[in-house]
């Protein structure tokens, strides 16, 4: 292991931006507004990306969505005030072909400067347009005369907005920064033969390449992300990510727990009352939580599992080991819907074997509140089922001993805290049991959760048909329409997933940005509704949206459960926790404006009976890149754990996992996804820090993500 860094490096790293040029008092603040505060902040503020400016490509050539620099003589200029000031720019080449520059802000000036004959250097991300391809706002220059204008020998960093502070004044900054980088000796944490073998730069050389790409620089790579310098980088900022949460699961094993072990007595007479036989996914998954609860130590475990493996059985058996031996327990749901629907599953398995299970949620006012929460506090509730209402300040337990958080993605770290912190008394801590219903790709599981040990339910129960996935166009809902009324008439319900609630609330999703121009066009739930109900008279239609009143929202939800509504048009609300068997027709609307999991979530809501089950995605086209590609893996697989592979490929970490919960959106440089074979070196080098240079750890941590810990004692 290495020695500690020496005083120079940490003292150079920890110099304040004050002391370099062009940083007074307005731009030190806007700067510490975004985290960086020292030299090393900004020796570690890395490019997101390349533009490069080093060759001309023809316009011919281009390809959408890949950026490029052009140049070519004005052959046209149009002003237009269709729905807003919007300038058009003709630009042709020696390619005989045209590109059409779009502007929707200018000023006169600029106008002036786009005559007829000019010639114009640009560079931008082509796109699709009315008129063949098209740059949206390019960056540009007017070139005067015939003499041409030199190209750049490197690439161009582009770093991350900071406000107030502009791109030149950034790059500025970052290189008087790098001017004070110190020797390699200085600044290296990790043991020499961890890049050596790897055939990695130093760090010194990584952050110089990376901040100034010499002209012999392997551009393709660098774009791509999978140059050795970058390849260094990521390696050190993973390692620092995996430290700080394996700092965390080491804290928190320093409390104590009360530990469960029982005969299992009540979990055996549940698994003896069920319908069903628990499959082998689940009876293995249920003996490693048996085997945390047994222990003197916080059981901190994460059980994901496809939509309808049965985690909900797992969390209850769990339960039953708590109350076997004498603790209460707490399920804590994002949703009154889910956790409803966790009620209804508890009372049902549970009350029938002498377990009082209670109900606590935001609608449950008065008197029945003030005598649940005395039922809560004096111990005669063993199981309290509930929301966000379970970590209000007036719920005490009398003897919480585990904390079930569902869907616990959708919770902030502190939530999950403050639920724990109803049971921690005498130096000991509850047991948390999370899950969550959307797969997470292994490499994201080793990274995101190196705090919690992760089980899989990778098995889902016999006789659930897979749902056959359609994708169509929009122009054909009229048959669509046709489908649900011969589906319903033989005795089968029908989701229609709207995802908006009125008209006026269209707007581009991040899920479309970088697609084709203008405003996407969404079906809002309210008119779906009415027009379903004018097509449809012989059916009886519903309506379920979050703006509608709770009461409001759970009276339409129960009734299409107990078959009183035909076809229930909603929007995401019913993404998760709701559980119709006889629903087996699944249409989403604007199926291109959702992710990969919250498509496959929805699916998920179909093909929970014994009926042959279909979800239909309607797409309004044309389609991006990207959403082609999220409709083709749907309709190519069923499997949660594909999917989320490549949800993680398409989107990121950061939106995957909820960016409030898992910080995962700070990385600089790694990406899950593309750096996924770093991940075992990484745990390993790990395990030898920790053990053998814990100050290393430390300092690997206060250089990639601060002092302040993410998780604080999650």
């Amino acid at each position: 292991m290495p020695a500690p860094p020496t005083a120079t490096s940490t003292d150079s790293a920890r110099l304040p931006l004050a002391g370099l040029s062009g940083v007074g008092a307005r731009t030190a603040e806007k700067l510490a507004a975004r985290g960086l505060v020292t030299l090393q902040d900004l020796w570690l503020q890395l490019p997101r990306q390349y533009e490069d400016r080093t060759r001309i490509a023809p316009i011919r050539g281009l390809q959408p969505g890949r950026p490029v620099q052009v140049e070519g003589v004005v052959e046209a200029v149009e002003r237009g005030f269709r729905y807003r000031p919007m300038l058009r720019v003709a630009l042709g080449d020696d390619s005989r072909a045209t590109l059409v520059l779009r502007f929707f802000h200018f000023r006169p000036a600029q106008v002036a400067q786009f005559r007829v004959g000019a010639r114009v250097r640009c560079y931008g991300t082509p796109r699709p347009g009315q008129h063949g391809l098209e740059i949206v706002h390019p960056s540009y220059r007017v070139l005067g005369g015939d003499e041409p204008a030199g190209l750049g020998d490197s690439l161009d960093p582009v770093y991350p907005q900071v406000e107030g502070v502009g791109t030149a004044t950034m790059r500025r900054l970052i290189a008087q920064a790098l001017e004070r980088l110190p020797g390699d000796a200085a600044l290296e944490l990790l043991p020499a033969e961890v890049a050596a073998a790897r055939g990695l730069p130093t760090l010194r050389e990584a952050l110089l390449t990376v901040h100034r790409p010499p002209p012999e620089a392997d551009l393709q790579a660098l774009l791509a992300g999978t140059h050795p310098a970058q390849r260094r980088l990521a390696l050190e900022e993973l390692l620092a990510h995996h430290l700080s949460l394996r700092r965390q699961r080491i804290a928190l094993q320093r409390h104590g727990a009360r530990p469960f072990d029982v005969p299992g007595a009540l979990a055996g007479r549940l698994c003896d009352a069920l319908p069903f036989a628990l499959t082998a996914a689940q009876r293995r998954v249920f003996e490693q939580v048996r085997d945390d609860l047994g222990r003197p130590v916080p059981m901190l475990r994460l059980v994901q599992g496809d939509v309808g493996s049965g985690k909900t059985v797992v969390a209850a058996l769990a339960a039953l080991l708590a109350v076997e031996a004498g603790a209460q327990v707490a399920l804590m749901a994002p949703t009154e819907l889910l956790a409803e629907q966790h009620l209804v599953n508890f009372r049902a398995w549970l009350e029938p074997l002498g377990v009082r299970v209670g109900w606590l949620a935001g609608k449950v006012g008065g008197r029945a509140r003030t005598r649940t929460l005395a039922q809560i506090a004096a111990g005669e509730v063993q199981v309290v089922v509930g929301t966000h209402a379970l970590m209000q300040e007036g719920v005490q337990f009398s003897t919480l001993g585990l904390a079930i958080v569902d869907e616990q993605h959708r919770f902030g770290v502190h939530q999950r805290l403050a639920l724990r912190d109803k049971g921690a008394t005498g130096g000991r801590v509850p047991h948390q049991l999370v899950m969550t219903a959307t797969p997470i790709p292994r490499t994201l599981a080793m990274t995101a959760y190196a705090d919690l040990d992760v089980s899989a339910i990778d098995e889902l129960p016999p006789g659930r048909a897979p749902v056959r996935t359609v994708v169509l166009s929009a122009e054909r809902r009229p048959e669509l329409i046709e489908r649900i009324r011969g589906a319903c008439a033989e005795g089968r319900q029908a989701y229609w997933v709207c995802t908006l609630i009125d008209e006026d609330a269209t707007r581009p999703s991040p899920a479309t940005r970088g697609g084709p121009p203008g405003d996407v066009v969404a079906q809002a739930a309210q008119s779906t509704f009415e027009a379903l109900g004018k097509a449809l008279p012989e059916l009886r239609v519903g309506l379920v949206h979050g703006r509608m009143k709770p009461a409001d929202k759970q009276l339409a939800m129960r009734r299409f459960k107990e078959g009183g509504i035909d076809l229930l048009v909603a929007t995401t609300v019913i993404e998760v926790g709701v559980d119709v068997p006889n629903a087996s027709l699944m249409i989403i609307e604007n199926a291109e404006r959702l992710g990969l999991s919250q498509l496959h979530q929805l699916r998920g809501r179909v093909g929970r009976g014994s009926a042959a089950s279909s979800c239909v995605l309607l797409y309004q086209p044309p389609l991006s890149q990207m959403a082609r590609q999220r409709l083709a893996t749907m309709r190519a697989t069923g499997d949660g754990f594909v999917i989320a592979q490549k949800d993680l490929e398409l989107r990121g970490p950061g939106e995957l996992l909820g960016t409030r919960q898992t910080g995962l959106a700070a990385f600089r440089l790694a990406d899950l996804a593309r750096d996924a074979d770093l991940l075992p070196a990484v745990h390993a080098i790990g395990e030898q820090l920790l053990a053998g240079a814990p100050r290393v750890a430390d300092r690997l941590i206060e250089r990639w993500i601060g002092g302040a810990a993410r998780y604080a004692a999650a």
